[in-house]
């Protein structure tokens, strides 16, 4: 299973340990850039279609919390992107 799927069927299972590399990898590998928008704000903006996800860069630790993980799987089912 290549590095992609295996990294989506780990965000839909909403572990509690999923990691802001992990995310990076994730949204990149689908075509969304990274923007800084401030302190710890960073957007996921897709360049064709302009949407964006909005959300804060854990700190210190690099794992994301659940609330996180639920809004990237319910923004990436609106944009059609989960299989």
């Amino acid at each position: 299973m290549p590095k992609l799927e295996k990294l989506m069927v780990r965000l839909l299972g909403k572990p509690v340990d999923f990691t802001w590399r992990e995310l990076q990898t994730l949204m990149k590998a689908m075509g969304y850039e990274l923007r800084t928008t401030g302190g710890s704000g960073r957007k996921f903006l897709n360049p064709s279609t302009g949407t964006a996800l909005f959300m804060h860069e854990p700190h210190p630790s690099s794992i994301l919390k659940a609330y996180q993980v639920r809004a990237v799987v319910q923004f990436l089912g609106q944009e059609g992107r989960l299989p």
